[in-house]
Order: structure tokens, then sequence, then C-alpha cells
């Protein structure tokens, strides 16, 4: 199974090509330092899920 590019997403997602996408637990730990270093990360807010989903998408202004 290939590597998500979770870099790809943020940039996407800044970029307006995507609205929202998700991370599941397994998945946060690789998640969580490329969206710390990301430069627009002040921009994208992330909701939390029972289950620990966690979904991101842009802040409304």
């Amino acid at each position: 199974m290939a590597e998500t590019d979770y870099q790809q997403l943020l940039e996407d997602l800044h970029d307006g090509k995507i609205d929202q996408f998700e991370i599941t637990p397994e998945n946060f730990q690789d998640f969580q330092p490329i969206f710390h270093a990301y430069a627009y990360r002040t921009q994208i807010v992330g909701q939390a899920h029972r289950g620990g989903t966690l979904t991101y998408r842009l802040k409304k202004h």
C-alpha cells in the first residue's frame, strides 16, 4: 500500500482542490510532524470525531 502524501493533502486543501480530508488514529503520528511544519497550518482546523478520526478543513473567514 502506498504511503499517504500528507504534504500534498495539505497543499490541495489550501489550494481549494479538496474541501477536507480525514486522518485516522493509526495515521496521526505520521501526519502530525508534517502538519506542524506546514506554513499555512494556522488556516486549517481539525475536528475530532468519536473513535479518534480527525477531519481537517480550511477555517472559514
